[in-house]
């Protein structure tokens, strides 16, 4: 009886080791320095534009950029040096010529690229040619790098302006530069502010950052953004969460235990698992758009599954634990519903597989798109 017990008190010893250290020798050979990637970002087929700033530590330029409406996504990496694949050691020790930057998908008919500036003027000391703030070196300047020819002309014009205005004694030194190779940074670096909160917290209020906003920008500091044109907004990006009762109400019992509870749908027995017609799927909650047939394929696995979004803001991946294995569940941005997970086990080119609960979806056919307010989206099935 004794010796049951001993090798039952050991097996759940070593249960209970390992569910805490599998984790944490998963992240040390996971997240550890071993180089940057080029990120390749094609807009040419869409309506999104891309800028890229530098401001010092990449994990404080994140944040105020992500937070703007009509911004789909900000990478943080490597811009301006001659060494590829830089790895965050030799950029932040100086050996590459690289400094810390930004790189900002963002939607032009919500948000301006002078916006995009002034959300960055109020987030850096563009006086100080030899670091930001509690950070010194080349690595950790401030700069603006240009797509293209408008994009210029902006930066310049708009830096002139902040000159003149007299807010600085000093000259602005932040440098108006041509884009070149944006390195996405190591994995572990993107996000920062969401998956390290406590670490980035400490790091930004003992950088010095704030305080110097706060004495040249006082009230003025949060840059209010009014989206360009007519300033309408698409219905979509305007839900406002519903209450329990008023879900209950308007889902059928899967669709709230899917969305709402985290449950998944069975397998093989679900709505568009097969499903073969051109359209695209939105949150059965917000209506917000998702995914597209365009980016769907048999998994073999009886759900819904996808190679990649329409629009990266829109999903939310949340790193999670299942048993011994790191796994990513996809949430709706606005909705905030659960729509299932992501794994890289899915074709080229992305190597994901999105794989969804067909009830937390609704589907718009290519022919109802441009009535139901999606018609920004019919370039998907063009050519």
């Amino acid at each position: 009886m004794l010796k049951k017990l001993t090798i039952l008190s050991l097996t759940i010893l070593f249960s209970i080791i390992a569910l805490i250290f599998v984790p944490i020798i998963y992240d040390y050979f996971t997240k550890r320095s071993y180089g940057s990637e080029p990120l390749e970002v094609d807009v040419q087929e869409d309506t999104r534009e891309i800028a890229t700033f530098a401001g010092g530590c990449f994990w404080c330029m994140e944040k105020p950029f992500e937070s703007i409406e009509g911004v789909n996504e900000a990478v943080v990496g490597y811009i301006g040096g001659e060494t590829e694949n830089p790895s965050y050691e030799d950029v932040s020790a100086g050996k590459t010529g690289h400094v810390e930057a930004v790189q900002i998908l963002y939607d032009p008919n919500l948000v301006s690229y002078e916006d995009l500036l002034q959300v960055l003027w109020r987030q850096i000391d563009p006086t100080d040619e030899e670091g930001q703030f509690v950070d010194r070196g080349e690595q950790y300047t401030s700069g603006i790098f240009y797509h293209d020819e408008e994009q210029q002309e902006i930066a310049e014009e708009s830096k002139k302006q902040l000159a003149e205005s007299g807010r600085f004694d000093e000259d602005i030194v932040t440098p108006v530069k041509s884009a070149t190779t944006f390195y996405k940074a190591e994995e572990y670096h993107q996000d920062f502010y969401l998956e390290n909160s406590v670490r980035y917290e400490f790091y930004r209020s003992n950088s010095g950052r704030d305080e110097f906003i706060d004495e040249f920008w006082g009230e003025e500091r949060d840059y209010e953004i009014t989206p360009p044109g007519d300033g309408e907004v698409v219905f979509w990006r305007e839900y406002e969460k519903e209450t329990e009762d008023e879900l209950k109400a308007r889902l059928s019992d899967i669709q709230y235990k899917v969305t709402q509870e985290d449950d998944t749908e069975e397998a093989y027995n679900n709505q568009y698992w097969d499903n073969d017609e051109e359209g695209i799927y939105v949150d059965i909650v917000s209506q917000e758009p998702l995914f597209s047939s365009v980016h769907q394929y048999e998994s073999g696995t009886g759900w819904p599954s996808f190679t990649e979004p329409i629009i990266q803001e829109n999903i939310v991946e949340i790193d999670a634990w299942g048993f011994l294995t790191e796994t990513k569940e996809v949430r709706s941005q606005y909705g905030d519903s659960h729509l299932g997970h992501v794994f890289t086990d899915g074709p080229e080119p992305t190597g994901l597989r999105y794989c969804l609960n067909s009830a937390a979806l609704d589907f718009i056919p290519k022919e109802n798109m441009e009535a139901e307010g999606y018609g920004e989206f019919l370039y998907l099935f063009e050519g």
